[in-house]
């Protein structure tokens, strides 16, 4: 019960009762005190901060932290793990005893169709024959990637290991013992109070969702928190030697690469500013949850099936993501346009088929990252967006230079952006990504404080990109 006015009289007398229990009817203290319904207590009222102060964490007036990207880096591949076409080719023809002839035809067609130029790379592994499927092979490539990307974002900002407050590190499939953020504080001697989270099994959209869970973490933690994400796909363990041409496509479009990202709710040393995150997960349809799917083929031979359909399904669910996301970014022209655009469609379907309005993301954007997931998911979003060829440019150019990275692509494309020079202070970026499941994830972003400089993995390259990519002829 909360009392927030009592009119008392000045000659007036409490009653026995109300001498008994003087805060159960009125406070003359206090106008706004709180009592307690059993027994009448008496409690102070909440402590309002000082005018111009931030309220305390958990006080009901409060918001949550902003949170920003300190500082972001990349494994850079060195030159000995390029796989060109004709290595592959070469490879896949000395190994008849694991790969058919239709297998091999396929492959290569469907690699010179994929979009990946002739200097994307692969693990060590992969160089073998047949390739080296081991846990050993696979830690090694674990320690390359990841410790890589590590050491980069480290260099690029004053930020230590010993800041590092959390960890989080996502690989959708491999998923050693100690895992991966053991790994990591092993390596980098991290402080004995770091929490960590492991996420695996997620896909390609594992990196988004891992900024999704920082941000929940920073929105609440004592200023000054540093939350450090990991993100890559290990390949080695995961070469498929069977036949089955849907589990054949990984081989051919996922390269090696990881991505490690350093938050913060400071604002200081902040390169961009995050915003809105939102992720749709579609795995009620039966059809969405086998699209990217593990599983054995007929012959006993574990590998990631990826569906014909995965085009479409990922152009489903960024229609549903959009649904939530676009709300929240979009300004109230573009919204205005959308209700109006419905409210026609509904009152005038009987007389003409009223197209809906495509909102103009442009007003909201300036830049987009589009995960590289493939040449038919970049079409599919690009379509569905409307977006020009200048605005897919830096998924286009991650995917030829380093292949589908998994979840770490959209930093690539980051990374692309800011050593064009592109990039300036207010620009926003939307970052898309998709995953198994299947699961949508965007994130905006506002950039704080552009790149002084293009170092970063496209440092030795960026100068002949943009290239221009074959044309590509559909079967008939």
């Amino acid at each position: 019960m909360l009392v927030t006015s009592v009119y008392v009289p000045q000659n007036y007398v409490p009653s026995p009762r109300d001498q008994r229990r003087p805060h159960r009817r009125h406070c003359r203290r206090h106008s706004g005190c709180a009592l307690d319904n059993m027994g009448g207590r008496h409690r102070e009222p909440a402590a309002r901060p000082a005018a111009g102060s931030r309220p305390p964490r958990g006080h009901p007036n409060g918001r949550p932290r902003d949170v920003y990207l300190v500082e972001y880096g990349c494994f850079r591949p060195k030159p000995r793990f390029r796989a060109p076409f004709a290595t592959c080719r070469e490879h896949a023809r000395l190994m008849p005893y694991l790969v058919d002839e239709e297998s091999v035809t396929f492959e290569l067609r469907l690699l010179e169709r994929s979009g990946l130029g002739d200097e994307t790379c692969v693990p060590d592994a992969y160089h073998y024959m047949p390739p080296d499927r081991s846990l050993r092979a696979s830690r090694e490539e674990t320690e390359q990637v990841v410790f890589s990307a590590i050491d980069d974002v480290f260099a690029r900002t004053t930020v230590k290991p010993a800041e590092i407050d959390v960890l989080i590190v996502n690989c959708s499939i491999f998923t050693p013992t100690p895992v991966f953020t053991d790994m990591v504080v092993n390596r980098y001697k991290l402080r004995c109070d770091v929490q960590n989270v492991n996420l695996s099994g997620m896909g390609c959209s594992a990196c988004l969702v891992s900024v999704g869970l920082a941000k929940n973490l920073l929105q609440v933690a004592p200023p000054g928190t540093h939350v450090l994400i990991v993100s890559t796909e290990i390949l080695s363990s995961q070469y498929y030697l069977g036949t089955e041409r849907a589990m054949l496509l990984p081989n051919c479009l996922f390269r090696m690469g990881a991505a490690a990202m350093i938050l913060s709710n400071a604002a200081e040393r902040a390169r961009f500013k995050l915003g809105h995150v939102v992720r749709t997960v579609t795995a009620a349809r039966d059809t969405d949850y086998r699209c990217v799917f593990q599983e054995e083929d007929d012959e006993g031979i574990t590998g990631i099936r990826l569906y014909k359909d995965l085009a479409t399904t990922a152009g489903h669910a960024l229609k549903s993501n959009i649904a939530a996301f676009g709300p929240l970014v979009l300004p109230a022209s573009e919204q205005l346009l959308v209700a109006l655009s419905f409210l026609k469609r509904k009152f005038l379907s009987g007389r003409a088929k009223v197209k809906l309005y495509r909102p103009d993301f442009h007003t909201a954007f300036e830049h987009f990252c589009i995960h590289a997931g493939g040449r038919g998911v970049i079409d599919e979003v690009q379509q569905g967006l409307g977006l020009s060829d200048e605005d897919v440019e830096a998924s286009r150019m991650a995917l030829h230079r380093f292949g589908n990275t998994s979840s770490s692509s959209v930093v690539y494309e980051l990374a692309y952006i800011e050593a064009k020079g592109r990039m300036r202070k207010g620009d926003s970026v939307w970052m898309i990504s998709f995953g198994a499941g299947f699961d949508c994830s965007s994130v905006a972003w506002e950039c704080v404080q552009p790149a002084a400089d293009a170092d970063g993995p496209w440092v030795d390259c960026i100068h002949r990109y943009p290239v221009q990519l074959p044309e590509v002829v559909k079967d008939t």
